[in-house]
């Protein structure tokens, strides 16, 4: 025993000689060389094994129970990737779910009319005047959606309309905006309302007001191009600055239409009666559905085929500049003077459909052409006029609407989103107005045909131009390419043998082509 003692202690004191005992050969730099030695093992070790951790927890499959499973059953993962996944807010608001969810997503899956619900905001003392603008766009065989009423619609129905559903009660919500409807709250709960009947199919909510006319292939157009798994909230902000500075520059303004992606109508389903309590002192159901879209983190997507339309009277002068983009809305109906002359609104909205049926994407584009021998402009707005200057008018100031309609709130303080030409008092500097006639198609393609206004003439100018009476444009119905970059068509004069009629013919500018005449 004693023996066995003394060998432990002579190793013990073996060991700190072996350290830090001078009096053997190995120094203090041998000792901390060892430790050294030691610790970075340690340290590689450590990093190594936390390397390993982060890719493993990272790795989609174990975000995605199916290819976890399938990882561990041993099947083929290869055809699980980071597209295939969708990952949900932090915290899932009123939600057990998990942070992350699998989706079965096809981008390039196509859109139909059939995917897309149309969810509008009526009344029932308004519904029987509205239902006229509603019946102009809707397509019963193959639209689907639902009119909103605040009660029972006391009369008939038809069935070529959408169906009637009456809002749920909303009175247990909190509205402080002082003079304010709260009918805003009602309406702002329309598209959580529809998430809730189960609707089979679809990709997109939209939304108008029963005043809303709506341009569907258009709008089929647009939405196309967005991905209708993700968080997409489309539409566009008032042409009023003074109406956008009030409400935001950042909401879809519910009058011109929005569009509200599948998914992100779930998440806004789940949260927006928490949420409304939150914004109880907003104006109207379009800033508290923004106001809930932003507390989920989701920005408004803008198309500039959403019309709000914030401006009253004759908007001939907007009309026949609009935007290179697809029309997609109109609104505030009653607020506007009739489109043609010598008609109501509901007639002047018919006869410009029947120029949309014919080639709906080519609807209200404007095209520059010039006539080189008489040195006049003509600005074409497709399926609606044509203005006829008895000068060379630039494009740049061709492409800015006329004035010829006035601020929403009747006052000069106001401001449009847009530039603005004034109308000019003298009638020999005024154009020559062409209003849509017909429509015809034939093999050579589209023919629409124009009638001059009466009234606009010059009595002084000598330009041959003035003799015109009639004017018809040639076009082929476009593709479907507004994916591409946007550009103008093209126009040409055609030769004609009469002084009162003028043949002019649309179609795609070649590469490099100017349109102003040199």
């Amino acid at each position: 025993m004693a023996k066995l003692r003394h060998k432990q202690q002579r190793m013990r004191e073996s060991t700190t000689e072996g350290c830090f005992s001078p009096s053997q050969s190995q120094t203090w730099k041998v000792c901390f060389w060892k430790s050294f030695k030691h610790g970075l093992g340690f340290f590689c070790t450590c990093w190594t094994l936390y390397i390993l951790y982060l890719m493993l927890t990272t790795h989609p499959c174990l975000q995605s129970t199916k290819c976890l499973a399938a990882l561990m059953a041993g099947t083929d993962t290869s055809n699980f990737s980071i597209k295939n996944l969708s990952s949900g807010p932090t915290k899932m608001a009123q939600s057990n779910e998990s942070c992350y969810e699998t989706v079965n997503v096809s981008i390039n899956a196509n859109t139909t009319l059939h995917n897309i619900v149309f969810e509008l905001a009526s009344s029932a003392g308004k519904w029987n005047q509205r239902k006229q603008y509603v019946e102009l766009w809707w397509k019963p065989e193959v639209m689907r959606g639902h009119v909103w009423l605040d009660k029972e619609f006391v009369g008939p129905h038809s069935t070529s309309l959408p169906p009637l559903k009456v809002s749920e009660d909303t009175s247990r919500f909190r509205y402080t905006f002082k003079k304010g409807l709260r009918s805003a709250i009602r309406i702002s709960r329309i598209v959580s309302e529809a998430f809730r009947l189960n609707i089979s199919d679809v990709h997109w909510f939209v939304m108008g007001d029963d005043d809303t006319v709506f341009f569907p292939e258009n709008l089929l157009q647009v939405l196309s191009k967005y991905d209708h798994n993700q968080y997409y909230y489309i539409g566009s902000n008032s042409e009023s600055v003074e109406q956008n500075v009030v409400h935001s520059y950042g909401m879809a303004f519910g009058g011109g239409g929005f569009a509200i992606s599948y998914p992100l109508a779930k998440a806004l389903e789940k949260m927006q009666d928490s949420c409304l309590d939150r914004y109880s002192y907003l104006y109207g159901s379009d800033a508290r559905i923004h106001a809930c879209l932003a507390d989920l983190g989701v920005p408004l997507t803008k198309e500039p085929g959403f019309h709000q339309v914030d401006f009253r009277g004759n908007i001939l002068g907007w009309l026949s500049a609009h935007p290179l983009t697809p029309l997609v809305s109109l609104h505030h109906l009653d607020a506007m003077a009739p489109i043609f002359p010598n008609m109501n609104q509901t007639q002047a909205f018919q006869h410009l459909f029947k120029a949309v049926k014919a080639d709906s994407s080519k609807i209200l584009q404007q095209a520059i052409c010039y006539d080189k021998l008489r040195r006049g402009s003509f600005s074409v707005s497709w399926g609606y006029s044509i203005h006829v200057f008895d000068s060379i008018q630039l494009p740049r100031e061709l492409e800015y609407p006329q004035k010829t309609f006035m601020y929403w709130r009747k006052t000069m303080t106001d401001q449009f989103m847009f530039n603005t030409r004034d109308v000019s008092r003298n009638p020999c500097e005024r154009p020559a107005v062409f209003f849509y006639e017909s429509v015809s198609i034939g093999a050579e393609g589209i023919n629409t045909s124009y009638i001059r206004q009466t009234g606009n003439s010059c009595p002084l100018s000598k330009s041959p131009l003035q003799a015109l009476k009639q004017i018809t444009v040639l076009s082929t119905k476009s593709q479907s390419d507004w994916k591409q970059a946007p550009r103008r068509h093209c126009c040409d004069i055609l030769t004609s043998s009469s002084n009162d009629i003028l043949d002019i013919h649309i179609r795609s500018c070649m590469n490099g082509e100017v349109i102003y005449p040199e």
